[in-house]
């Protein structure tokens, strides 16, 4: 008798990926439309926004807030092209407000069709980046499913070949 608790093995595999300003992110986002167009898959892409808090002044926050909102969709919106092209599919769209780890494992726990977070690093001295640092680091032991780390030095080819 199968165990109701073990997952589908045939489910559809989702790779979500942070969408920001990096460079890391087409490293990101090359691997997980590589993944799931191998594993017929998708992808979803989360945008976090800043949260921006004006109380003395509520209407130029609404309207920061609103430029961030349009700004966001733009950015999203030219990624989710790129992923339609690469794996023929609508990549779902997240757009929050907040810190980007909170907002990550809140997406991750509340949408469980989500299977694997994809993260570039970067490949300089900074470091990977903020949030592969907060990830991999004391907030490991939250996250439901794998992180993928696409190193900010692999070359496409190179992640072709992986994938």
């Amino acid at each position: 008798m199968a165990d109701e608790k073990q997952p589908n093995q045939h489910a559809k595999r989702t790779f979500l990926v942070v969408v920001d300003e990096s460079e890391e992110l087409n490293k990101a986002l090359l691997y997980a439309c590589r993944r799931a167009e191998n594993n017929n898959g998708d992808v979803a892409l989360l945008f976090v926004i800043d949260q921006v808090e004006f109380q003395s002044w509520l209407s130029v926050g609404e309207l920061m807030r609103a430029e961030q909102r349009e700004a966001a969709e733009t950015k999203v919106n030219v990624v989710a092209q790129l992923v339609k092209e690469r794996i023929g599919r609508e990549p779902k769209i997240i757009i929050r407000e907040g810190v980007p780890v909170d907002q990550v494992l809140q997406v991750l726990d509340e949408d469980r069709s989500i299977t694997t977070l994809v993260l570039g690093a970067a490949s300089d001295k900074e470091g990977p980046g903020p949030l592969v640092t907060q990830l991999t680091g004391l907030l490991i032991g939250k996250l439901r499913v794998p992180v993928i780390i696409v190193p900010g030095t692999l070359s496409d080819d190179q992640i072709v070949t992986i994938t």
